[in-house]
């Protein structure tokens, strides 16, 4: 399996599929690279697709320490992935968490990254339009269901038994709990808001209206902060916009990409 390594010396399993300029893709908070299975193919025949597992899960490394998680320390993690693939500048597409992480690299890393596209995500709660007080209940319950049902509508689960398979293999190799911890503070201590003017990277802001793990009143604000942003809403999507709505925002991030 192939390994990079942080600065701080944390191995980063990564992984490349189909050839083209390179698009990485960030998962989100407590998500491995499966998270992309689904969708990557929309992607891969015009693309090098590089995804990886965020340190603290999947087949990386696992620090135990509060001080090696942040969001920014994500973006580094990042930057140490292209090095060792010797990828000079990649398109970015981030979700969720992986938005945030996105955003630092958009911000701290401005020459290694062609274009951001930030799905899902928010500015950081200083600034950002928090979640409803019952989305945060249902995160803290540990019950699979009721989170699934912040990801995508119970409809189209019935209909998706592969998503089903996906969801239940993640749920059968937890993350240790120090990490589910230290990746949701990396999340909720995020904060870019001074920052983000400062992007330069062409980027889309992509959402759906019904999110209520990120809500999406912050689609706007990190479009209007960033300059000369994009933004595409997906009516009545949930957080998990890129499952239930595969088309329609493949497509969106597809023509973005390809301008």
């Amino acid at each position: 399996m192939p390994f990079a390594t942080a600065p701080d010396g944390t191995r980063l399993f990564y992984d490349t599929i189909g050839q083209g300029p390179p698009l990485v893709l960030i998962s989100g908070q407590a998500f491995d690279h499966h998270m992309w299975d689904g969708v990557r193919d929309d992607f891969a025949t015009r693309h090098q697709l590089i995804v990886a597992d965020h340190r603290g899960i999947g087949h990386s490394d696992k620090p135990e320490h509060a001080d090696a998680y942040s969001t920014r320390i994500f973006a580094r993690d990042v930057i140490a992935i292209l090095d060792e693939l010797g990828v000079d500048q990649a398109d970015v597409y981030g979700f969720s968490m992986g938005g945030r992480i996105a955003q630092w690299l958009g911000i701290a890393h401005a020459q290694r990254v062609r274009s951001l596209v930030l799905g899902a995500t928010t500015p950081g709660n200083a600034h950002g339009v928090r979640r409803p007080p019952e989305a945060d209940a249902i995160l803290g319950s540990g019950k699979p269901g009721a989170l699934q049902d912040l990801l995508v509508s119970p409809a189209w689960r019935a209909q998706h038994p592969e998503w089903q398979a996906m969801m239940a293999e993640r749920a059968r190799k937890p993350m240790p709990l120090h990490a589910q911890r230290l990746h949701f503070m990396a999340s909720e201590m995020h904060e870019t808001w001074n920052d983000l003017p400062s992007i330069t990277a062409p980027t889309l802001v992509i959402h759906g209206t019904a999110d209520q793990i990120n809500v999406c009143a912050n689609a706007p604000l990190l479009a209007q902060r960033i300059p000369h942003a994009q933004l595409h809403l997906i009516d009545g999507a949930r957080h998990g916009y890129f499952w239930e709505h595969r088309q329609q925002a493949s497509e969106a991030v597809s023509r973005f990409l390809a301008q």
